[in-house]
């Protein structure tokens, strides 16, 4: 997690009273997440039927959901339901295909008969978790799924649990809308080690992707290396920057919308305006008596809210940078100034009419973003995650090659890599017909 940001030059509102280590995994949590893995490594489903039974209740003979029973759970959702999916999906894959057309294969001749290239290959197995727990995070899958298959993974094996012991219908319809090929009724830990380990029934992947609990993002990073991730992810981030010109009103409800994703989810205001702050505040302690999701943005708002007043907008993005937040939303009067102004964010959100829900739900750019400070060096998941950019070379010219052997050489035993200036000096050696100086082997006339 980076440094914390440097508040001093504003004036504090509000400001949180969590202890920040207690948001990063702990040892208790990193030590059941290797004796998990360790144990499915040794004992493949057996073991992951064996914690999925602890954990979640279900163990059956197999966690590999059926064409049959696919459809099944497609005929019982609302057929409203499933044209949302397809016209969020839509969104999604719309998205990730102009982000695609961006990437283009090239082949450049540096020196006659001297050709380089780059080609975009995709990972060829990808596993997709969608998390479960107090919500059916339907979305999830339309993020990881499709964005996917339009970078053309042939194979991508999805996991999502029960809630509280039923089947997630509408997000196992858009999981198979998204286009998994396969999808498996598992959750938690042994998900994710089975898609990344393998067992007897569920084939590797090579890429994870998809948020989780503090127990699933620890599994994640445990297995990063042996499989590639998408993010290490951490409690969902929202950051605001409004002016004068904000209503109070969005603001609070804004910030509330992400903080009921958890209850150590950060929801931050900067402002301007010192009324308009105060105002915020008043606005969420009324929302919150009322809230449905109150047991999770109550806590999260009081430990992790935050409310800042600096002198000017100049002042807002700064401090916002330091910050470096998953979601940052902008609503001042030239909210496009941001895109000039800011640096370090997972997504912006600019103006009144956007608001990061449409980013978490439907408008098609993709809410896998980092977070704990991670905008700083890292962007979210998207298309070019599934995409390995991989380069080629190739000399057909001998007077080329006869001078990158004779370049190679020097430049090799320079670092006194004998063997790599070898390499150059026998092909110079041999376009040019001439001995080397190091072997009897000749290549003259």
């Amino acid at each position: 997690m980076s440094a914390s940001p440097n508040t001093d030059g504003a004036v504090t509102l509000k400001k949180p009273s969590g202890d920040a280590a207690s948001q990063g995994s702990t040892q208790a949590v990193r030590a059941t997440v290797e004796n998990v893995i360790a144990d499915i490594r040794e004992r493949g489903d057996a073991a992951v039927r064996e914690y999925s039974q602890r954990f979640d209740n279900y163990a059956p003979d197999s966690f590999l959901l059926t064409s049959q029973q696919i459809e099944e759970i497609l005929a019982r959702v609302p057929k409203q339901v499933i044209d949302d999916i397809m016209l969020v999906q839509e969104q999604v894959r719309f998205m990730a295909q102009r982000q695609l057309e961006s990437l283009t294969d090239f082949e450049i001749e540096t020196f006659p008969g001297v050709k380089l290239g780059q080609k975009n290959v995709p990972i060829q197995a990808a596993g997709a978790y969608i998390p479960g727990g107090k919500y059916p995070l339907l979305a999830s899958a339309h993020m990881t799924i499709v964005t996917a298959k339009v970078a053309g993974v042939e194979r991508i094996a999805a996991c999502t649990p029960l809630i509280k012991g039923e089947v997630p219908d509408a997000t196992i319809a858009a999981m198979h809308l998204a286009g998994a090929d396969e999808i498996y009724l598992l959750g938690g830990i042994q998900a994710v080690a089975a898609m990344a380990v393998g067992t007897e029934t569920i084939k590797p992947v090579d890429m994870l992707a998809g948020p989780g609990n503090a127990f699933v993002a620890e599994a994640k990073r445990q297995l990063f290396g042996e499989v590639g991730i998408d993010l290490f992810a951490g409690p969902t981030e929202v950051l605001i920057v409004a002016d004068e010109h904000a209503d109070p009103f969005i603001v609070a409800v804004d910030l509330l919308s992400q903080a009921e994703h958890g209850p150590d989810s950060p929801a931050v205001l900067i402002t301007t305006s010192e009324q308009l702050g105060r105002e915020v505040i008043d606005y969420i302690d009324t929302l919150l008596v009322d809230m449905p999701t109150k047991d999770y943005a109550e806590p999260a708002w009081r430990n992790w809210g935050a409310v800042y007043v600096v002198e000017n907008l100049k002042q807002a993005y700064c401090l916002a940078d330091e910050f470096a937040y998953e979601h940052v939303q902008i609503l001042t009067e030239n909210p496009r100034e941001a895109l000039a102004e800011m640096h370090n964010y997972g997504a912006i959100f600019l103006g009144e009419g956007t608001c990061v829900s449409y980013g978490d739900k439907v408008i098609g750019t993709n809410h896998v973003l980092p977070t704990r400070g991670a905008a700083r060096y890292t962007g979210g998941l998207w298309v070019g995650k599934y995409l390995r950019t991989v380069t080629y070379q190739e000399v057909t010219d001998t007077q080329s090659s006869i001078f990158f052997g004779d370049l190679c050489g020097r430049a090799a035993r320079v670092e006194r890599f004998e063997g790599h200036a070898r390499s150059g000096d026998v092909r110079a050696a041999k376009y040019r017909r001439t001995g080397l100086p190091w072997s009897d082997h000749t290549y003259a006339n």
